[in-house]
């Protein structure tokens, strides 16, 4: 209550100042419609009114909204990928203007698409001082997956990591940082966090999403912790842009089937509301490597969208949304059942989540641009891993309060901001202090304030500067500054970006390391765990050429992260604990990456990237590279359209270099090292007319699977609850005739998927005004 009076009281004045503001210019809306000389609908295609620094995107239908536009003569300009710019003078004397564009020539590009994420406010990707890398729901379709985490394999610089062979939950690494680096937002909410950031990504499914924004490095500053080796941002699509029927339904060779539903309707004259489903089923028992465990987990999961927009005077912001997502997945011996579940007799993980997240903006009717945001999710996690459990609960609200104001040359933002966390399991993380068999709830509170001030210095540099303030109820003060520099060529073929900032993270070992809990190693925690800091600086260069009608985009970055306070998890001191505990040392990650974009006028396009890092911690004077993190990574997704069939193929894939994984004991056979691996997928797409096409392909054309070159991938598979097992006087597993390696059972030694080669068959369709 003290730090929520203190909030408060920084709060009342601020908002009173803010709400005194006023411009005393009528604004309209320019909407209207892209598309090709073909006829066909353009969606991301960005729309511009350079002088105002004001701009949009056009839907998956080429539908565009560009809101609170002065009234006046502006120039509008429509660019697109393959595509020459569109210029035009709109005079905006109304409410609202209808402006249709039709671009005809193919040459241009796709980098002028408008991003949100890296300053929190709708600009043009050319213009952000913050380098943002932006997905289509377009790009993602060359490679259909039932959900958002799967899609991330062909991202540069961005891997979906399974952390655990037999229940099959993962994180997301950037740049090599694991997982709970990563802040994954959805409309900018930080929903993503806690127990969800292992258990509830597989849960978003990839027909919500219109986009993906991706900044990698710190971006504490902003979005706070969690935030440090960079974020990623599901925007969702609009009821007023969305198709009024929409279904995508595909399945596998494997038995996986996956299913799409959204319907928009009308709810009276000033609300739209988006309806959307998604199915996903696999019951498929499969042991291709004969170690008596189910090589891909068994998965039950529903997940149900509702996003609504409301009509407002003045064309101010107001949406709401909710979800609501339940799963049961379970992974284990063949044999295994519900009747075995919790028990030793028969190993199994079952996992069932039941979580709901409601998410809404709101415009506050003033003059001045002040937005009230809020979130808030409830987790229930129902756990067991072979006879030990884990039972959890987790409460999440958020709100904030962001003010947008242009003075001069700066555009300035500043935002309030307050999160309440609470969280109840079964584990020593909420252990009493007296008594360890009773359980205290984690109640904690972290308002913060943040300001930023975007500095327009001439046309081709500018420079932005931000800070934030956040008062953790448990580590007190944490202050995060950044600073970033733009600068562009006069026409904005080449654009340099240099950045620095720090970033800071709160662990929760067991709401964000599924490892904690897997297996046989038994979890300790050297000291009370404080909070991590990072600093990162970066270096991004962008450059576009011209050759006749094809285009060539490329995007270079440098990064360098330095760790203090870093939280280790040890698998290399015991073989059978993982111990937690800050580091004694400091912690690097640094590197390089490329993305280079392609695009032929004949129909042919080629995205490509390449990252090579080194990440790793000094501790006692030893170097030590990183467990789970490859030093090379490259990604690839070719496309060929013969636009007089409507036929197109895609393919897609991913390479990764070697990576240290932990072993058991130095007889421990399996190696410490993974192979040079790849995965590749091949797509044909066919257009059949009235919004349907459908499409097929092949998923892991290699075949490849992690056992390959391995006596086994799962230690101790024949005895997983260690009944056979002896140990010495220090706790060690002894060998022995039954025991030859010295092993426990263990299924942390996973860094790929174990399902091969598939056919996959599915189709689409689409329903518009």
């Amino acid at each position: 209550m003290k730090l929520m009076s203190r909030s408060t009281i920084v709060f009342l004045p601020v908002f009173l100042i803010l709400t005194c503001f006023s411009v005393s210019a009528q604004t309209g809306a320019i909407t209207g419609s892209i598309s090709g000389s073909n006829g066909g609908h353009l969606g991301a295609a960005t729309i511009t009114i350079p002088k105002l620094q004001k701009g949009a995107a056009s839907d998956s239908t080429g539908k565009f909204r560009l809101e609170q536009v002065p009234y006046g003569n502006w120039e509008m300009e429509v660019s697109f990928l393959g595509y020459r710019p569109y210029k035009k003078n709109v005079i905006v004397d109304k409410n609202e203007i209808i402006h249709d564009v039709v671009l005809t020539r193919a040459i241009d590009n796709s980098l002028n698409e408008v991003v949100v994420s890296g300053t929190m406010k709708e600009m043009s990707k050319l213009e952000s001082p913050v380098p943002v890398e932006v997905y289509t729901a377009r790009f993602f379709k060359s490679n259909p997956v039932p959900s958002f985490f799967d899609a991330l394999q062909t991202v540069n610089g961005v891997r979906p990591q399974l952390n655990c062979n037999i229940c099959n939950t993962g994180d997301i690494h950037i740049n090599g940082l694991e997982g709970p680096y990563t802040m994954v937002l959805i409309d900018g909410m930080p929903i993503v966090s806690g127990l969800s950031s292992v258990y509830g990504l597989s849960g978003i499914p990839q027909a919500l999403v219109e986009r993906i924004e991706i900044v990698k490095g710190p971006a504490s500053t902003l979005y706070g912790s969690e935030a440090v080796g960079g974020l990623i941002n599901i925007i969702t699509k609009k009821p007023g842009s969305a198709p009024l029927v929409s279904a995508d339904v595909f399945g596998t060779t494997w038995g996986e089937v996956n299913a799409d539903l959204a319907i928009k309707t009308n709810v009276g004259n000033k609300a739209l509301a988006l309806w959307g489903v998604n199915y996903f089923n696999y019951q498929n028992r499969v042991d291709n490597n004969n170690d008596n465990f189910t090589d891909v987990t068994l998965q039950n999961r529903v997940s149900v969208f509702n996003k609504w927009n409301f009509e407002r005077k003045e064309n101010r912001e107001f949406s709401l949304a909710g979800r609501y997502i339940y799963e049961d997945r379970w992974g284990g011996e063949m044999n295994w059942a519900r009747k075995y579940r919790g028990g030793d007799e028969v190993y199994g993980e079952s996992i069932y989540t039941n979580r709901w997240e409601l998410f809404g903006t709101y415009q506050l009717p003033v003059k001045e641009k002040i937005m009230f945001q809020l979130s808030a999710n409830g987790h229930d996690q129902n756990s067991v891993y072979g006879n030990t459990s884990y039972m959890a609960d987790q409460y999440i609200g958020f709100g904030q309060l962001t003010w947008f104001k242009t003075a001069g040359r700066h555009d300035l933002l500043t935002g309030l901001t307050y999160r309440y966390t609470y969280y109840d399991d079964n584990t020593p993380a909420t252990a009493d202090a007296v008594d360890i068999d009773k359980n205290k709830p984690a109640n904690t509170n972290l308002p913060g304030l943040f300001v930023q001030d975007e500095i327009a210095l001439n046309a081709q540099n500018k420079l932005l500067l931000g800070l934030r303030y956040d008062h953790s109820s448990i580590h007190g003060s944490i202050v995060t500054p950044r600073i970033n520099y733009k600068w562009n060529s006069a026409n904005k073929n080449n654009i340099l970006r240099v950045s620095a900032g720090n970033g800071y993270r709160v662990a929760n070992v067991f709401t964000e390391d599924h490892a904690a809990l897997t297996g046989a190693r038994e979890v300790v925690f050297i000291n009370d765990l404080k909070p991590e800091t990072s600093w990162n600086g970066n270096i991004n260069f962008v450059k576009k050429l011209y050759a006749g009608n094809t285009f060539i985009g490329l995007d270079a970055t440098a990064f360098y992260t330095y760790f203090t306070n870093k939280i280790i998890a040890n698998y290399d001191t015991d073989p059978n604990k993982i111990i937690y505990d800050n580091l004694n040392g400091h912690a690097v990650s640094q590197g390089i990456s490329l993305n280079i974009d392609v695009l032929f006028p004949a129909g042919l396009k080629i995205l490509a990237g390449a990252t090579a890092m080194d990440v790793y911690r000094k501790e006692g004077g030893r170097k030590i590279q990183q467990l789970f993190t490859e030093k090379f990574t490259g990604v690839w997704n070719i496309g060929y359209t013969f636009r007089s069939i409507g036929l197109t193929i895609d393919y897609t894939g991913n390479l990764y270099g070697p990576m240290r994984l932990p072993l058991l004991s130095e007889a421990d056979p399996r190696k410490d090292w993974s192979p040079w691996w790849s995965l590749q997928n091949i797509q044909v797409t066919k257009k059949l007319g009235h919004g349907f096409e459908v499409y097929a392909g092949i998923k892991n054309l290699l075949n490849w699977t992690p056992n390959k070159g391995n006596p086994f991938i799962i230690a101790r598979a024949n005895d997983p609850f260690d009944k056979n097992v002896q140990f010495d006087a220090s706790g060690q597993a002894m060998v022995t005739p039954g025991n030859p390696y010295g092993l426990t059972f263990d299924p942390s030694y996973v860094y790929g998927p174990n399902q091969g080669i598939r056919g996959f068959i599915g189709a689409r369709y689409q329903l518009f005004k």
